[in-house]
């Protein structure tokens, strides 16, 4: 449990890996997340929610344990109010591709950015990989300015958007 500031308020959070029995909580998230920022995602609201409630139970017990791709959510008790993913770069074998980072909007600026992305580099760590990698939309500077706060540095590199291929990437890598 972590203690962090939302609003005037001192509040719990427990950031944690994803657990089976989280499914529905974590599809009532993504839902929100598409919604909140639909560039930033690869799937659209529409898909999100026509996807059975079966197949969000398969994804997440996937995803609950193990070294190839793990979830993390930030949870105080209710409705989620963050997630971020982590994954083995397919040919880089130290490298952990950072994805489907959320805060709710209520919760931005509590420090739960921070501690879900340390999750995410805890667990690549402990898997033997020691850098993180993301990707933000150009143009996308909130987001930007928040993971070089996280120590992250852009590295130059753009690479077009796998979904709306007219806009572009920017790659950003720090140490796990």
């Amino acid at each position: 449990m972590t203690s962090v500031r939302h609003g005037r308020d001192l509040r719990r959070v427990e950031v944690r890996r994803v657990r089976t029995a989280d499914a529905a909580r974590t599809r009532a998230l993504r839902i929100e997340m598409l919604a909140d920022a639909p560039l930033a995602f690869l799937e659209t609201i529409a898909d999100a929610a026509a996807r059975p409630h079966a197949e969000y139970a398969a994804r997440i017990a996937q995803v609950s344990h193990g070294c190839r791709t793990a979830q993390f959510v930030a949870d105080p008790g209710g409705a989620l109010v963050g997630h971020a993913g982590g994954t083995a770069h397919p040919t880089e074998p130290g490298l952990t591709v950072v994805y489907a980072v959320y805060v709710t909007p209520a919760w931005r600026g509590s420090g739960v950015l921070a501690d879900l992305v340390d999750a995410v580099a805890d667990w690549s760590r402990g898997c033997g990989r020691r850098e993180l990698m993301l990707e933000v939309v150009v143009g996308n500077d909130r987001a930007y300015r928040a993971y070089r706060r996280l120590g992250f540095v852009d590295t130059g590199v753009r690479v077009p958007h796998p979904t709306v291929p007219v806009l572009r990437e920017l790659q950003m890598r720090r140490r796990a």
